[in-house]
C-alpha cells in the first residue's frame, strides 16, 4: 500500500514538461500540474499532497484539501449513488471521495442528500484507494466543548452525525454534543442533515438536549395552518373573512365552525402571521406583495 496517499509530503523535481512538474517520493513519481505560481528546477524539493487522480494516474496539488489520512473536516455531499455510496468534496481539483454505503444507514432514506455535511477523512485500503471514513463517537467527544447553563431555551443549529434507535446525535454550530430524543421529533433527521431546533436541557457531562417541537406558542394547529395555506395560495395574500364574519359564510368557505375558524385565527394573529384590515385577513408577508 502507498503510505504517501492521502498526505502532505516533500519529494524531488526529476522531469519537467510543457505542462507538468514530475515529482519523485520513494521511488514513486506523482504529477504535479504547472501554474503561475510555480517555478520549479529539477532536483527541487517540492511539497503538496498526494492523491490519486479521477484518471486512477498518480497526482499531487498543492491546493492542501481540508482533510487528508488522521485529518477530520467536515465535508459538502455532493452526489448520491444508492449502489456506492455518496460522494463529498473534500477540496481536490479533479477527485471526489467516497464515503461508502458499508458506512451509511441501512435505511436509505436516511442517507445523507446534497448539500448534507459529513464529518469525514481520509481512508487508504490495500488496493490504494481513497475512501471518506466517518468520524467516529470517540472523535466527536474529544472534539467537544460542554455548553453552558443559559443555552436553555436557546434556538441552536447542529449536524446530525450517528442515528440510532435510542435517539438523534448532533454536533452543533458551537461544537457541543447534542441528542435528540425521538419523542422531541416528527420526523428522523438524515445523517449529514443540518437540523434547527432548541435547547430543552443541558446534560452532567455538558451535552444539550434538543427539541425539533416548536414551542407551545409557535405551534400551528391543524386549522390554522389550512387558513394559513389559503392565504398563501391567494393572489394577494388575503381572504375576505374576519372574525366578524358571519357563521354561514365560514362554514361554507371553509368547511369548519366560527369558533373553530376564531381560534385558528387568533393563534395565527398572536404569531403575528396575519392582520385583519378592511374587512379582510392579510397575511403580514405576502408572498405577493414583494413584487410589487
Amino acid at each position: 500500500m502507498n503510505q504517501s496517499l492521502g498526505t502532505v509530503i516533500t519529494g524531488i523535481v526529476t522531469d519537467i514538461n510543457e505542462k507538468a512538474y514530475f515529482i519523485q517520493k520513494n521511488g514513486v513519481t506523482y504529477e504535479l500540474p504547472k501554474s503561475d505560481t510555480t517555478d520549479y528546477k529539477l532536483g527541487d524539493a517540492v511539497e503538496g499532497f498526494a492523491y490519486i487522480g479521477q484518471d486512477k494516474s498518480l497526482k499531487m496539488t498543492q491546493d492542501i484539501p481540508r482533510i487528508q489520512v488522521g485529518d477530520y473536516a467536515l465535508s459538502k455531499v455532493i452526489d448520491v449513488r444508492r449502489d456506492l455510496g455518496v460522494f463529498v468534496d473534500i477540496g481536490l481539483p479533479d477527485k471526489e471521495i467516497v464515503v461508502s454505503l458499508d458506512e451509511l444507514p441501512t435505511e436509505k432514506s436516511l442517507w445523507p442528500k446534497k448539500g448534507d455535511q459529513l464529518m469525514v477523512t481520509i481512508r487508504v485500503d490495500e488496493k490504494d484507494r481513497m475512501w471518506g471514513q466517518l468520524a467516529s463517537e470517540e472523535f466527536f467527544e474529544d472534539i467537544a466543548k460542554k455548553a453552558p447553563e443559559d443555552l436553555v431555551n436557546k434556538d441552536i443549529k447542529g449536524i446530525a452525525y450517528r442515528l440510532k434507535i435510542v435517539g438523534t446525535y448532533v454536533l452543533t454550530d458551537g461544537q457541543h454534543l447534542g441528542f435528540i430524543h425521538p419523542s422531541q421529533r416528527d420526523i428522523e433527521p438524515r445523517l449529514g442533515e443540518e437540523i434547527s431546533g432548541r435547547v430543552i436541557g443541558i446534560g452532567q457531562e455538558g451535552t444539550v438536549n434538543i427539541s425539533l417541537r416548536p414551542r407551545a406558542h409557535e405551534a400551528i394547529p391543524d386549522d390554522a395552518a389550512m387558513l394559513l395555506a389559503i392565504l398563501e395560495r391567494s393572489k394577494n395574500g388575503s381572504f375576505p373573512y374576519t372574525d366578524k364574519s358571519s357563521p354561514e359564510e365560514i362554514k361554507t368557505y371553509f368547511g369548519i365552525s366560527k369558533g373553530q375558524f376564531k381560534r385558528a385565527l387568533g393563534n395565527l394573529l398572536k404569531q403575528r402571521k396575519v392582520v385583519q384590515v378592511d374587512g379582510e385577513t392579510r397575511l403580514v408577508e405576502s408572498p405577493n406583495q414583494e413584487n410589487k
